[in-house]
């Protein structure tokens, strides 16, 4: 296996990370109730998804 021929500097080591960031949450309005939901996800409130009931939020287990 390879190894390095010379140490990695600290600086250079911070110049590849720079891109590793969290990025904040894309949100939008559920399109039935108009509760705010995460891009993608089903709507916590009434368990619609793209206009569609994908959870049925009445029934209980």
């Amino acid at each position: 296996m390879a190894h390095p021929k010379r140490k990695i500097s600290p600086q250079r080591s911070a110049k590849r990370r720079t891109h590793h960031k969290v990025e904040s949450v894309q949100l939008a309005a559920c399109s039935n109730c108009g509760s705010t939901v995460i891009y993608h996800r089903v709507c916590p409130e009434c368990g619609y998804y793209k206009g569609k009931l994908a959870i049925d939020k009445g029934a209980t287990a």
